[in-house]
This record gives C-alpha cells, structure tokens and sequence, in this order.
C-alpha cells in the first residue's frame, strides 16, 4: 500500500520501459530463490522511495525499485559493488546490448 506499492493500471502491474519488468522479474525470483528476505527489499525499497521523493524533480518508482535492489544484492553479497559498476558502464557507454 501506499507509495511503496507497486504501479498498476485496472489490477495489473504497469512497467513503462522494458528494463522496469526485467529488474522486477529478477528480484521476485531472486527472493523466491531464497537469494533474500522479500522484507528485507521491501525495507529497502520504502527507503530508497522516502528518498527518491524528497529529490526535486519527477519521481520513478522504478529507480527506487532498481536502488533497493542493488542495495539487498550487495548486502547479500551476491553482487560485488565494482561488479555492478562495471555492468552499468557496459550498458551506459553501448559495450553490452541489451537483451530483451
């Protein structure tokens, strides 16, 4: 409930670029793996969205869905912090396609 719920549109969930659905789909079937708590992203995500809407500017849920995210795979240890930084520069600069 609330800001940290997620979008939806007549009951269904509501992804405005295909990258939204991917790190959505990740994190469920990371946590459904047993990767993490799903209340352990939920904490996070309440406060990386506390955080995203006091930003000036337009709020993306998703991007706070995205740093929660991040957030619990370092934590875990399942993604190491130059790891994910080294990802982000490959799609940033064009040296890694996206996969669809």
């Amino acid at each position: 409930d609330g800001t940290v719920a997620l979008p939806r549109k007549n009951g269904e969930l509501v992804f405005a670029e295909p990258w939204e659905g991917r790190v959505f789909g990740m994190a469920a079937a990371l946590s459904d793996a047993g990767a993490f708590e799903w209340e352990t992203f939920r904490q996070r995500l309440i406060v990386r969205v506390a955080e995203g809407e006091q930003r000036p500017g337009s709020f993306d849920y998703y991007a706070c869905w995205l740093a929660a995210f991040e957030d619990v795979l370092k934590d875990a240890d399942i993604v190491l912090p130059e790891e994910l930084m080294e990802r982000t520069n490959e799609f940033e600069f064009g040296e890694r396609a996206e996969i669809y």
